[in-house]
């Protein structure tokens, strides 16, 4: 075995106070796996926008709590150092494995650093920190969870005191103020934290139930599925609080595990975790299917549609909630961001109301000043952002109810609802393509490919004009990603995940509507598959 190898997984077993990784880590020691150990100590997980997201396990290059504590005490070292002292850092957490340990280490560092600290109680949504960030006054907010990653991550998510996620430059700076802790003996932990509970749970859903008016239909039968995660028992207080018949939950994924046993991946996009849900519905014959992530901050929903159940893509419930929020015309900006339907601007202008496009994720999208609706087309969706500057499952859920109650009082449904807005708009059809990969140069070489070889044509459409969103534009930090404006307003955006060994991509189809909207959808169908044919070539994935 290398030396230098050896001696640095000698020198973390010496610091790591957790004797699950130390076993795991002697272990590997013993048995001479020197790829395995390379695989741990050959980097370490950078923090980014993000956060910090990884597998849970020993070494610089997974989630611990050796690299939990050097975070927690480089925010603390950055929030000191720029005077952010005048209040709480509030910490909550999911039900991840090691979630609640991470928590405590993030508290303990916080106070040794001089800071308060108020630790949720219980595992908790991460809107809950969103939301309790503003209401506590709070300076900054840690979530550790990994939202919808596989069983085997965990993550750490940080906000700053407006209750948004971190952007740059706060991100790098936090990460010089990691690299700068020294040894983990030598960062002073204290345990004399605070704890929050049922005062900002109620808080929470106090605020919540506030969003329906106590005219608006609620005759609704629910079916829910939490994911296994920690969504269930603040859904179900949501839903009574606001009047509505508390859902019917799926038995089998009703109680927070960290290893997710019915789904093969614990994100209600893929295909085939919602099927529980589905199956629930159609026994009970519900009205609706509604889903969120494990930590709750995304929100899915299905509907009976005339071949059976289906689930809303997330465009579809973002225009859906788009024309119900901003119908009235209110005073603010709506947002979403640059992979995400074309159609919300459409809806905004017909209201009066301002629109921008962001970068993609809710770092951008809650920091937009005067929102007043934002969502991002990954099933994230900030309903009251004057409480909530963040995706929240939670609030969107109820507001989605409220939607669909109203519906089914006049007669009709989420279904004839979109067949209302592809008529007065225009049918904007989406759909994604999405490489996911084990060597992540594949996705570089992508990218590379197709700056080095644009595509002229992309299914029945001209390109029109490439963006490289590399260079960044008056409205739009740069950001590795390229944009397609083809023709007939149909467009395509390409990028790596941030969060995820991805390459993403985002088609957009746009065809006019008279009164046939099924054929205007089949005709968009076989659209989006000829763009998604080209453009695999294209990039060669």
């Amino acid at each position: 075995m290398n030396q230098d190898l050896k001696a640095a997984a000698e020198a973390w077993l010496r610091e790591d106070p957790d004797p699950d990784t130390r076993a795991e880590l002697t272990q590997l020691l013993a048995a001479g796996n020197t790829a395995e150990l390379a695989d741990r100590f050959s980097g370490t997980l950078e923090f980014g926008t993000a956060g910090l997201r990884g597998a849970v396990g020993a070494g610089p290059n997974r989630m611990n709590r050796v690299v939990v504590i050097r975070a927690a005490a480089g925010l603390a070292a950055y929030l000191k150092a720029k005077g952010l002292t005048d209040g709480p850092v509030l910490i909550g957490y999911d039900a991840r494995h090691k979630s609640d340990v991470f928590a405590r280490d993030t508290a303990a560092v916080i106070r040794g650093a001089g800071l308060d600290a108020v630790l949720l109680d219980r595992p908790a949504p991460t809107p809950v920190v969103a939301f309790g960030i503003r209401h506590l006054h709070a300076v900054a907010g840690v979530v550790v969870t990994a939202s919808h990653n596989p069983p085997q991550d965990n993550g750490y998510k940080v906000y700053l005191g407006d209750g948004s996620q971190i952007v740059p430059p706060a991100d790098a700076e936090i990460a010089a103020a990691i690299a700068a802790v020294g040894p983990l003996a030598e960062v002073p932990r204290g345990d004399d934290w605070q704890t929050a509970g049922d005062d900002l749970l109620d808080a929470y859903l106090d605020r919540i139930a506030q969003l329906v008016p106590a005219d608006a239909p609620r005759d609704l039968k629910v079916a829910y599925t939490p994911l296994h995660g920690v969504g269930r028992t603040l859904v179900e207080a949501a839903v009574a609080r606001a009047g509505f018949a508390v859902p019917q939950v799926v038995a089998t994924q009703a109680d927070p595990d960290p290893d997710f046993p019915t789904v093969s991946f614990p994100n209600p996009e893929e295909p085939g975790a919602i099927d529980a849900a589905l199956d629930l519905a159609r026994s009970i014959d519900a009205d609706i299917a509604v889903a969120n992530d494990p930590d709750a901050d995304r929100c899915a929903v299905a509907v009976p549609d005339v071949n059976g159940w289906r689930m809303l893509r997330g465009d579809e419930l973002g225009a859906l909630l788009g024309e119900f929020l901003l119908s009235s015309g209110p005073d603010g900006v709506a947002a979403c961001s640059i992979v995400s339907s074309s159609l919300l601007g459409k809806i905004a202008a017909s209201y009066g109301v301002r629109y921008v496009e962001t970068l993609t994720g809710f770092k951008w999208i809650g920091r937009v000043p005067e929102l007043v609706f934002g969502y991002e087309e990954a099933l994230g969706y900030c309903v009251d952002p004057a409480a909530v500057k963040d995706k929240d499952g939670v609030s969107t859920l109820v507001r989605v109810l409220q939607l669909a109650a109203q519906a089914k009082a006049a007669g009709r449904t989420l279904v004839d609802l979109l067949d209302d807005l592809a008529v007065k708009y225009g049918l904007h059809a989406t759909d994604q393509l999405s490489a996911r990969v084990e060597d992540l140069s594949l996705i570089a070489q992508a990218m590379d490919r197709l700056r080095a070889a644009p595509p002229t044509t992309l299914g029945a459409y001209s390109v029109q004009r490439i963006d490289d969103l590399g260079q960044g534009s008056e409205s739009l930090p740069p950001t590795d990603g390229l944009r397609y404006t083809l023709s007939d307003g149909a467009r395509v955006v390409v990028r790596p995940s941030g969060t995820e060994p991805k390459l993403k991509c985002y088609l957009e189809v746009v065809v006019p509507v008279t009164t046939d909207v099924a054929a205007a959808r089949i005709e968009a169908a076989g659209a989006l598959a000829a763009i998604t044919t080209d453009l695999a070539a294209a990039a060669g994935i």
